[in-house]
C-alpha cells in the first residue's frame, strides 16, 4: 500500500488526520476524505480524496512516502531521475530493478520499494532525515493486524505494516 483512501485504517491514517486537523481515530472515513479533498483543492493537487506520494510531499509528511510498482507522479519522476532511468513518472519493473540495484549497492533492505530509508540515501528529498526515517518505522514490539503484540523482529518494520481495511 502506498496510498491512503477511504476504508483504510492504521498509523499512517492517524498521521494524515493530525496534519489535516481532523479527529485522529486512525480510520479513513468521510470526514478525513472531505478534509483531504479540501486540502488538495487549496493546494493545487488532484482532488480525488486519495493521499499518495505527491500529496505527502506537499503536506510535509515525508515519513509516509512509499514509492513502488504502480505508483505514479512527480515523486516517482524525481526518483527515476536520481536513478538514471527513463523519467516518465510511472513506477514499473525497470524502476523497481534500478531501486533494487541501488539498495544492494548501499546496504539497504533489497525490496524494490523506495521508502524513507532508501530515499534518505538518495538525497532527492532534503527533508528526509534520519529522524524522518525513524518516524516511518513501527515502535519495537508493536503488533501488526493479525499479528502478535510484543512480537519483535530484528529488522525495523514500516508504519505501513499497520494498514488494514475497515470494510468487513
Amino acid at each position: 500500500m502506498a496510498i491512503l483512501k477511504r476504508g483504510l485504517a492504521g498509523e499512517p491514517v492517524k498521521i494524515l488526520q493530525q496534519k489535516l486537523g481532523v479527529p485522529t481515530d486512525g480510520e479513513f472515513g468521510s470526514g478525513t476524505e472531505a478534509a483531504l479533498k479540501k486540502y488538495q483543492q487549496e493546494n493545487g493537487l488532484a482532488v480525488d480524496g486519495v493521499a499518495g506520494p505527491d500529496t505527502f510531499v506537499r503536506m510535509g509528511l515525508y515519513e509516509l512516502i512509499l514509492l513502488k510498482v504502480d505508483t505514479s507522479g512527480e515523486s516517482v519522476k524525481k526518483l527515476q531521475q536520481a536513478l538514471g532511468v527513463t523519467a516518465d513518472g510511472q513506477f514499473g519493473s525497470g524502476t523497481e530493478k534500478a531501486v533494487k540495484q541501488f539498495q544492494q549497492k548501499n546496504g539497504l533492505a533489497v525490496d524494490g520499494i523506495a521508502g524513507p530509508a532508501t530515499l534518505a540515501k538518495m538525497n532527492i528529498f532534503k527533508e528526509i532525515t534520519a529522524a524522518v526515517v525513524q518516524k516511518s518505522q513501527m515502535p519495537p514490539g508493536s503488533a501488526t493486524p493479525g499479528g502478535t503484540a510484543g512480537a519483535t523482529s530484528s529488522a525495523p518494520r514500516s508504519i505501513w505494516d499497520s494498514i488494514k481495511s475497515i470494510f468487513k
